[in-house]
């Protein structure tokens, strides 16, 4: 039988010298959104349809020229979720307080410090503002293993353009095939693999990889294992 074209296609012989990490539900961990939506009295399990929903408007805006600015459309994503409620502006604000002050996902902590014992140099690059970056990583206390939080505010476009990748690379002077993105999103990890990146899908569910995209070089479930994975390859 012939393997489907998007399988993981272990790609990396070697260890990047640069991996750049996506932030919002690959390092934060969103689930606590929910609570918030049920303390302004909307169901929980709307928190991922607006979140979803934020990034298609963020996406079409992209696509049509635009650079909005991430806090604008979310906020405009969730007065149309939230619309009916007594007090519109007093929900959003709640929900996104809590957005700006989400905990780190249990593994980040050990695999961020895993990682850069193997002399491997961490960036972010977020479609949010890299001020959300560093909040998030000063409370897990890992802000200085991270020796830039890029934002696509400073770039062309948001993810997954291609000009927001090599926003990255030309920011920390390196060349495409010395990177890899690291995400859980597949839509991120196929962007990156477009423009030239390596691609790592951190997988958290188990969910199967959408066939359409391009496929990621490495498939991991824990940023430990990706230490792991990657002190097995020769440092460049």
């Amino acid at each position: 039988m012939t393997a489907p074209t998007n399988a993981p296609r272990d790609r990396l012989d070697r260890r990047p010298r640069l991996l750049v990490f996506d932030v919002n539900e690959t390092l934060s961990d969103m689930t606590h959104l929910g609570d918030r939506f049920t303390e302004v009295g909307v169901p929980p399990h709307l928190a991922a349809s607006w979140f979803a929903g934020l990034l298609r408007d963020g996406f079409a805006l992209t696509v049509t020229g635009d650079n909005p600015a991430f806090a604008d459309v979310a906020r405009a994503s969730l007065r149309t979720v939230l619309h009916g409620k007594a007090n519109v502006e007093a929900a959003t604000a709640h929900v996104m307080a809590g957005f700006l002050a989400l905990p780190l996902h249990d593994d980040v902590v050990a695999g961020v410090r895993d990682l850069t014992a193997l002399g491997i140099r961490l960036v972010t690059l977020s479609n949010g503002s890299a001020s959300v970056a560093e909040a998030l990583l000063e409370r897990g206390g890992v802000a200085d293993r991270f020796e830039r939080l890029l934002s696509v505010e400073d770039a062309p476009a948001w993810k997954p353009a291609r000009a927001a990748y090599e926003h990255a690379l030309t920011a920390c002077g390196v060349a495409t095939d010395d990177a890899a993105l690291v995400a859980v999103h597949p839509w991120d990890v196929h962007g990156a693999e477009a423009a030239g990146l390596g691609g790592v899908w951190l997988n958290r569910t188990g969910a199967p990889y959408p066939e359409p995209f391009r496929a990621p070089d490495l498939v991991i479930s824990s940023l430990p294992e990706l230490a792991a994975r990657l002190e097995r390859l020769p440092a460049p």
